[in-house]
């Protein structure tokens, strides 16, 4: 299925996120060290930082790659909310290793977000999350100033289950 939006891979350029879209940026250290950072890598390709934040996740493949779709599903209390996405982009460097999906149709968005772990020379091992979003729903346009609000949480508990994964 179609990406719901044109930008792909932006989320990966250097550079400001396109404009006409809300900009997330979420960083929190989650350790130090090679171990806590190979952990906290094979943990966030491997789909578990998002199962450790509560997101149920169906992909087709065990690992994030380029191409690789996600049935995800966001709960709020008793409302379920279909999140359908492809990863666009991912990277396995010495020191940085992560991903970005895209939003396919269905999803209560429109725009990519991306999931980084970094080992910077003194150690410290860093997750960012980077994502340009519109709403693509009604009730995602309907909620207004509440989207961005709810988008800011889920991102601080995906940090916080890397940084349990990580330990």
């Amino acid at each position: 299925m179609p990406l719901t939006y044109p930008e792909r891979g932006a989320s990966a350029r250097p550079g400001p996120l396109p404009k006409g879209y809300h900009h997330l940026r979420h960083r929190a250290r989650l350790g130090h060290g090679r171990a806590a950072f190979e952990r906290a890598g094979a943990a966030l390709t491997g789909w578990a930082v998002h199962r450790g934040a509560g997101v149920r996740i169906a992909a087709g493949a065990a690992r994030a790659e380029p191409g690789v779709t996600v049935d995800g599903e966001l709960r709020a209390g008793p409302l379920r909310f279909p999140a359908p996405c492809e990863v666009v982009w991912s990277t396995a460097e010495p020191n940085r290793i992560g991903f970005a999906y895209g939003t396919r149709p269905g999803h209560p968005e429109c725009g990519e977000e991306s999931f980084l772990i970094e080992l910077d020379p003194d150690g410290s091992v860093w997750f960012t999350i980077a994502a340009f979003s519109r709403p693509a729903r009604w009730y995602t346009r309907l909620a207004g100033p509440l989207t961005p609000l709810a988008q800011r949480l889920i991102a601080r508990r995906y940090a916080r289950a890397a940084r349990r994964l990580a330990g």
